[in-house]
């Protein structure tokens, strides 16, 4: 069966970096768009970044815009997001999520979130 396991959470300052994992099995990674989501308490799950299967385009919400970069490493079957100057506002369970390259629909595939916690 399909796994998305993500790693790489966990407490840091404000202005500080984290660099999240999100590691596939049970599917053909390089066929997949791979997404990162996020959802904080109390709030809705948004849509962070995405990357294409190639890894030819990449997606961001304006928030993260210039702080956050997305990318996927096909050989490992894995996909990265590197955070820097982290705000306490980006505090957050962050999921990330596959969708096959052909699918015009939601994301198929889901992990079970990392918890990420920026102190102010």
């Amino acid at each position: 069966q399909v796994q998305l396991v993500e790693s790489g959470g966990g407490l840091v300052q404000a202005g500080g970096s984290l660099r999240l994992s999100c590691a596939a099995s049970g599917l053909t990674f390089s066929r997949y768009d791979m997404g990162w989501f996020r959802q904080a308490p109390g709030k809705e799950r948004e849509f962070v970044s995405a990357i294409r299967w190639s890894g030819a385009s990449t997606y961001y919400t304006d928030s993260v815009k210039g702080r956050f970069t997305i990318s996927r490493d096909n050989a490992k079957n894995t996909v990265y997001l590197q955070m820097n100057s982290l705000k306490p506002e980006d505090t957050a369970v962050y999921f990330c999520a596959a969708k096959h390259r052909a699918s015009t629909g939601e994301y198929d595939y889901w992990g079970q979130g990392t918890q990420v916690t920026v102190s102010s």
